[in-house]
């Protein structure tokens, strides 16, 4: 059983390997000045504003924001997991992955994961060879000829088939484990029966290939007409999604997925040529789904049916979403004519109309004060009172800049109100490199933000300081990560940011460093950068004193001989 990697051998592995020649395998890069660019891709995008710095070995997108190391590129951009990236960095660099002896509970956890994939892939078999030789099997393919299924889909999906009866599966594999995975259904009066029965069956893979739960529907007129795995220790439905990962094994990079109702939907869809249709897994679709799609592709278009219960659907989906739209992320929406759901729809309006349909689906924009303005008369004060209560809210969870202030001046215009009644824009994700970094340092708000975006720009200046100089004391918001940070540099002065972000991965600190280690990329002269950061560990000093000579102060009348000399010290 492999244990962890060791932290030291990925800090060597990162020094190993140029992120620029990982990056250039993939996207074809252009070297400007001291950098090299390229059109992002992970967002649609005309001009160049994904920049690699070779020095620091990162990459960093101006335009939608994704940045890391050579390891959070190929997580990224070949959708792999953290030791997946890893191990591909090593294969690159000829050196063999070592592993730590994990504990014993670790091992046996591990072990028995893996072990109950194992089992789900065996079930996710058994029920495709009953679709090939079992007797029932002919009003199942009956059915998903008459569907217009071919075979080559049901390949590629790994359809397949719950013969009738109460026991097939389970006496097929005989596992006691098919009942952690819902895979079977205890008895009351003991023993177990399985939970799929004559019903054709969809696997549901994770990204990664995994089948982790299956969804079935039935030949007859039984209810449910579409059961789903319950919830288990691999399948958590409002993680999943039903068809990604075929749609991201396609040759070629996706740009858009577009998100159906329903597993026959998706098949459907891909029988027609559409392979990026993916499905909820009966629910609604969550931001955890919403976030995993776009870690994939720049745009999303949800498509539903037209009836009230698409658009419940489709409004849950846009609230859910809402937290995850960063710039360069675009969702739309399509919502079936009445009567109609996509797999009825291609068939009869075939691949190129329905295409059509996708490329002139309905912006969120314009669906969000549609759907919020339907039930509301707008042309009354009260009904555009209603509207701005509604649409705030949900305005001020959108996190790109850009697009909640274009979404506010809408609204100011639906309501015909000036925009000061929404309060101040607060721009809550601006850089800090926008400004000079010497303007910055003075501002005590922004001064350690500042400070630590030097050091990680210039790991190097953790030597040029008084490792033991009054700025340790200072008790403010950052402090213990500057020191921790100003630690490992001065042992490691030669480290690059690549490499500080991984030590960082998966620690406490890790959301903040990967905030201010795009905070500024601006080249300046390394002399400048040496003079501020001594100015501004000097400003952290000062401020320290300031603070403490306020203690000293309050307590004026109770100084003790030693704080009074302390006192004295400060004042001189």
């Amino acid at each position: 059983m492999a244990g962890r990697i060791p932290k030291n051998f990925i800090d060597d592995l990162i020094s190993r390997v140029d992120i620029v020649d990982v990056i250039d395998r993939r996207v074809p890069l252009k070297k400007t000045g001291n950098n090299h660019s390229a059109c992002c891709p992970f967002h649609s995008e005309k001009t160049p504003s994904f920049t690699i710095s070779q020095q620091k070995q990162f990459f960093h997108c101006f335009g939608c924001g994704a940045h890391g190391s050579a390891i959070s590129f190929l997580m990224d951009y070949d959708h792999l997991s953290f030791v997946e990236a890893v191990e591909e960095l090593a294969s690159q660099a000829g050196v063999e992955v070592p592993r730590e002896e994990n504990d014993f509970v670790d091992q046996v956890s591990r072990k028995k994961v893996d072990g109950l994939y194992q089992l789900q892939m065996r079930a996710a078999e058994w029920f495709s060879e009953q679709l090939k030789s079992h007797p029932a099997a002919v009003e199942a393919i009956s059915y998903l000829k008459k569907r217009g299924v071919s075979g080559e889909v049901a390949r590629d999906y790994q359809l397949g088939l719950a013969p009738p009866g109460w026991s097939g599966l389970s006496d097929g594999l005989n596992d006691e484990r098919l009942l952690s995975l819902g895979l079977v259904i205890k008895k009351e009066g003991g023993g177990c029966y399985d939970r799929f029965r004559n019903r054709i069956i969809f696997p549901i893979r994770n990204r990664r290939g995994k089948v982790v739960g299956f969804g079935g529907r039935v030949l007859d007129d039984s209810l449910p007409k579409y059961l789903n795995s319950p919830e288990t220790e691999l399948y958590h439905k409002g993680s999943e999604l039903y068809g990604l990962y075929e749609a991201l094994s396609k040759v070629g990079r996706q740009q858009r997925l577009i998100v159906v109702e329903g597993y026959m939907d998706v098949i459907a869809l891909a029988q027609f040529g559409i392979s990026y249709a993916v499905a909820t897994l009966g629910t609604a679709t969550t931001a955890e789904q919403a976030g995993q799609m776009f870690r994939h592709v720049p745009e999303v278009v949800f498509c539903f049916d037209g009836d009230s219960a698409g658009k419940k659907a489709a409004w849950k989906a846009l609230e859910s979403a809402l937290s995850v739209l960063r710039d360069g992320r675009e969702i739309r929406f399509m919502l079936m004519p009445e009567g109609e759901d996509p797999d009825t729809l291609v068939r009869k309006e075939g691949l190129e109309r329905f295409e059509e349909r996708i490329q002139n689906a309905q912006p969120l924009s314009e669906y969000f004060f549609e759907y919020l303005a339907e039930s509301l008369d707008v042309n009354s004060m009260e009904g555009r009172a209603k509207l701005v209560d509604r649409a705030k809210p949900l305005i001020d969870k959108i996190p790109s800049d850009t697009f909640r202030k274009m979404m506010k001046e809408r609204l100011t215009k639906i309501a015909k109100i000036d925009s000061a009644f929404l309060g101040r824009e607060e721009d809550a994700n601006k850089d800090v490199n926008r400004r000079p970094v010497a303007n910055r340092l003075g501002q005590k708000p922004s001064a350690m933000r500042a400070t630590i975006t030097l050091l990680l720009n210039y790991p190097a200046l953790a030597r040029e300081i008084d490792l033991d100089g009054r700025w340790r004391l200072l008790d403010a918001p950052g402090m213990p990560l500057l020191r921790k940070l100003i630690e490992l540099l001065a042992v490691n002065p030669s480290i690059n940011l690549g490499q500080i972000l991984e030590m960082f991965r998966g620690q406490e600190e890790e959301k903040m460093i990967q905030k201010l280690a795009v905070a500024d990329l601006s080249v300046i002269d390394e002399k400048l950068a040496v003079d501020e950061f001594k100015a501004a560990i000097e400003n952290l000093g000062a401020r320290r004193d300031g603070m403490r000579i306020e203690q000293l102060l309050a307590k004026a009348d109770s100084l003790s001989e030693q704080e009074q000399a302390e006192l004295k010290q400060l004042l001189s």
